[in-house]
């Protein structure tokens, strides 16, 4: 199941039916033409199928506010880590202002819910299945049930993340005598989604079910429910989970930073839960926000949109000290030269301040390569500096190199899987926790573990000496760095780990730089309960790179999740309550 995709649930069902009415001696018995017969779905062939047709809901399919798997919409945009990169389409996300009748808040809902609705028609089919004359082997029955409760937890916890209370949506068996629709958001499911984990633990192997990359694995659940447990701060019940991955010996951080994000080192050792995707001449499954985030010019625009944009707050977050440390304290860091409002026939100079390498493998900016495409030139290849600031992101975009891996079309519909979660997720929250139990010195190691992967990572290599027209064969020294690099790890003894406090700013620094623009980082200041301190120090600084931000201001009491969707309350009236947060913000 390396590329899974909603065809293959397509193909498997119509080879089943085939094979049914061609082989059976029964024949003169048809199911209704024209539809998926139930005898046929729930055969093993058929149970399979559904299962395949509920992982391929993991990637999501709306790129803006469904942003399933990615979470760029709801972990990055809102957070000082990226801009929406324009202002005339839905900026309400970054100036905190969505409100019920939002078309976002609604797609997302739908998404989550078709992947529970898709999980639960495999539990159902299986359990018509297991009562049949040709029952699934107990054994791939329980991994079939254990897959499927996990995707079931997986889609409801995207949904949790983004609505404070959610109804969590079990097969009508498990719900008797209570209807689906008739189940509450009483509160936010956190003992449901923890049950069915369970239930995936106790019953996956510890390789993925068939062979198969991309299937989830017991190490998979463990990762998920440890992460609901950090997002509830329950860290003694996070420990023994995260523990158990670190200690498998299954996994191991990869030797350089990008093979997490590149085509060709995809399912890595690094790898915990990968949702895989895939391009074909015909068809695409690519992850959102892809060709949104892309350049909407230059050679690498891919026919791009230009959104999703690095802010300034971020690219300086990179800066460190003369030894290869984070500043981490925001007032002490220096401001750091850019070039918004820079045209590209104007002279820009970049900074030569000491950066962690990891900058120029999260955001595109002026003077340095971006991924083979050439020598980004600046303004020459934004949409509006004015609406989103002068930077790209990186992550979500091939290299040139494997531009030959995408067959649809130009590659705007790239085939690059997303790494849900990897080592360096499980290492870094396993050093949170070790925070709060005092354990600083194992935070510390546990942080090194991933500052000695970036140190020893190839950084991005060109070193441009040309600062104008950087769209005509600038003078480059291919052998040279690009930038003026240096990390190190944390040195024994370091004030940053002789108190909880200080530790603290450490990890969440760490995280901060390894999964930049991933769609993590607004959960995390959520969760952390210093989103507030953080996102109006932020509004302060950067709104003149993004100038809907200015005046605005952020109320952790109102802002921290978004509303249920109008249609949906309306629907199951005296069901569904809406945030209180919600209840007088006009529709």
């Amino acid at each position: 199941m390396k590329r899974t995709t909603g065809l293959i649930l397509i193909i498997l069902i119509a080879g089943t039916v085939m094979f049914v009415y061609s082989c059976s001696e029964e024949f003169l018995i048809k199911e209704p033409p024209g539809v998926a017969a139930g005898s046929v779905m729930s055969s093993p062939d058929g149970v399979e199928a559904i299962l395949i047709g509920a992982y391929s809901y993991l990637r999501g399919r709306n790129l803006y506010g469904g942003a399933l798997c990615t979470d760029w919409m709801y972990g990055s945009i809102p957070s000082d880590d990226c801009y929406y990169g324009t202002y005339s389409i839905y900026p309400s996300f970054e100036r905190f202002e969505a409100t019920p009748s939002h078309p976002y808040p609604l797609q997302r809902w739908k998404e989550c819910y078709d992947g529970v609705q898709r999980a639960n028609n495999t539990l159902e089919f299986l359990e018509i299945n297991q009562k049949g004359k040709n029952p699934i082997s107990k054994e791939r029955a329980l991994q079939i049930e254990g897959e499927a409760k996990f995707l079931r937890a997986w889609f409801h916890f995207q949904a949790n993340k983004v609505f404070e209370n959610i109804p969590y949506i079990k097969t009508k068996a498990e719900l008797c005598p209570l209807l689906p629709e008739k189940v509450t958001n009483a509160d936010p499911a956190w003992d449901s989604i923890e049950q069915d984990l369970q239930f995936a633990i106790d019953n996956l192997p510890e390789t993925p079910p068939s062979g198969e990359p991309g299937r989830v694995t017991r190490y998979a659940a463990m990762a998920v429910k440890a992460h609901a447990h950090m997002f509830q701060r329950e860290f003694s019940q996070a420990k023994p989970l995260l523990d158990g991955i670190i200690n498998s010996g299954r996994y191991e951080l990869v030797p350089e930073i990008w093979h997490n994000y590149d085509m060709t080192h995809e399912n890595n050792k690094e790898s915990i839960f990968e949702i895989q995707v895939a391009t074909t001449s015909t068809s695409h499954t690519s992850v959102a926000p892809a060709g949104a985030a892309f350049y909407q010019k230059g050679p690498a625009s891919c026919g791009g949109w230009g959104n999703f944009q690095p802010s300034q707050s971020l690219f300086e977050a990179f800066q460190v000290t003369p030894v290869g440390l984070p500043v981490l304290d925001i007032e002490d860091r220096e401001p750091l030269e850019n070039d918004m409002g820079i045209s590209g026939s104007e002279t820009f100079i970049p900074t030569d301040h000491l950066l962690d390498p990891r900058v120029d493998w999260t955001i595109s900016r002026r003077g340095i390569d971006f991924l083979g495409w050439g020598i980004n030139p600046g303004s020459d290849w934004i949409r509006d500096m004015k609406e989103g600031g002068p930077y790209m992101t990186k992550k979500f975009m091939h290299l040139k190199s494997e531009q030959s891996l995408n067959n649809y079309g130009t590659g705007f519909y790239n085939g690059k899987n997303y790494r849900m979660y990897r080592l360096a997720n499980i290492l870094l929250w396993r050093a949170e926790v070790a925070v709060e139990e005092g354990d600083l010195q194992l935070a510390r190691s546990l942080v090194n573990q991933v500052r000695e992967r970036a140190k020893f990572s190839s950084p991005v290599m060109g070193l441009c000496k040309s600062y104008v027209n950087l769209g005509k064969d600038p003078v480059v020294e291919w052998t040279q760095p690009a930038s003026n690099y240096k990390v190190e790890p944390w040195p024994e003894g370091h004030i940053a780990f002789t108190s909880k406090e200080e530790a603290r700013k450490a990890v969440r620094m760490e995280i901060r730089l390894e999964f930049a623009t991933e769609g993590h980082r607004f959960f995390d200041l959520r969760r952390w309960g210093i989103d507030g301190e953080v996102l109006n120090d932020y509004i302060a600084r950067d709104s003149r790179f993004r100038i809907c931000l200015s005046g605005r201001v952020y109320d952790p009491e109102k802002h921290d999740y978004w509303p249920l969707p109008r249609s949906a309350v309306d629907e199951q009236k005296g069901i569904l309550k809406q945030d209180s947060s919600f209840l007088n913000v006009p529709y």
